[in-house]
């Protein structure tokens, strides 16, 4: 069996492909032209199409202490519905990254994807006999990614079953059949993730079975203190109303930040929540304040926080 760290390590580097983090990205939302998933978000990214967004979202929305649990049930039925139109919904976007600052969203989603991805894999990789943490980290990611099947078959009808091959040469196997499908798969978007097999190519080539820390994936630096570090993106504070925002060096940035773009997008501002008060913020407001027959200072003081907020 693999440690927690080595699971965490797995589970770390998959999150980096997926967004680009080594925890993942909460409040990441993803809409790619011509994915077939359309609507996609959370730390390892699951989608509108597959029905699974919706079981995440119906988890979350079922806790008591959801904050963010009353607003998202209003979107609940186009998510059963399967809704394509909620590809273009830019105020659920805002709602589904604000819900990234809720512990229990985060909480919800540890649980989510260690179920529905991480379970699935290792029972996948017990049943065909891999042990190895690089190996079941291969698995995990078909498992998010797609196709696992269809490669695991394509592989053993061209190299072999891991009976007669072992564990490691078959291993080395998939990820060269799973990278030849890829560079030559109809879709584009899929063309461009081949890098997913030629990281995993490194990491075989280098010997690293046992996903022994510290590693350097894409860029990004997997270690125990990554791992024990707060997610990116995630805010604890400071609480609505604590403080004026305006404009400033280093940017405001925050939960109330966050709470006031959410409150703007809920006012029909196309405004990207995501918890920075940038010039392009600044210069929203402003636009609001004019709406709203107030100065147009670009600075949300209390009352105006109140008023957004709610």
């Amino acid at each position: 069996m693999l440690t927690s760290t080595q699971k965490q390590t797995a589970q770390s580097i998959v999150n980096l492909f997926e967004t680009g983090a080594v925890l993942g990205d909460y409040g990441s939302v993803t809409v790619i032209a011509g994915d077939t998933g359309h609507l996609t978000f959370g730390r390892s990214q699951t989608t509108l199409s597959s029905g699974n967004l919706l079981d995440l979202l119906q988890r979350y929305c079922a806790n008591d202490g959801a904050r963010f649990g009353k607003r998202l049930a209003h979107w609940l039925p186009r998510f059963e519905a399967v809704d394509l139109s909620l590809d273009n919904e830019l105020r659920l976007h805002n709602l589904l990254r604000a819900t990234a600052d809720d512990p229990i969203m985060r909480d919800t989603q540890d649980q989510f994807f260690d179920e529905v991805y991480w379970q699935t894999a290792a029972r996948i990789a017990a049943n065909l006999g891999i042990t190895s943490a690089l190996g079941t980290a291969v698995v995990y990611d078909s498992t998010v990614h797609g196709s696992w099947k269809a490669m695991r078959d394509r592989t053993i009808a061209q190299a072999g079953s891991l009976a007669a091959m072992g564990e490691k040469k078959w291993i080395a196997a998939y990820v060269s059949t799973r990278r030849a499908w890829l560079t030559i798969h109809p879709r584009s978007d899929l063309r461009k993730t081949a890098y997913r097999m030629e990281t995993f190519q490194r990491l075989i080539d280098q010997g690293y079975w046992g996903l022994e820390l510290p590693l350097v994936i894409r860029g990004a630096e997997i270690s125990l203190d990554a791992l024990r570090a707060t997610p990116p993106g995630c805010y604890d504070g400071p609480q609505p109303g604590t403080r004026s925002i305006a404009l400033q060096s280093p940017l405001a940035r925050g939960l109330d930040v966050r709470l006031v773009q959410l409150g703007m997008s809920e006012q029909g501002v196309a405004i990207k929540a995501d918890g920075i008060f940038g010039q392009t913020s600044a210069n929203l407001l402003k636009q609001l304040q004019g709406k709203l027959k107030l100065p147009a200072t670009g600075v949300a003081d209390a009352s105006l926080i109140s008023r957004l907020v709610g």
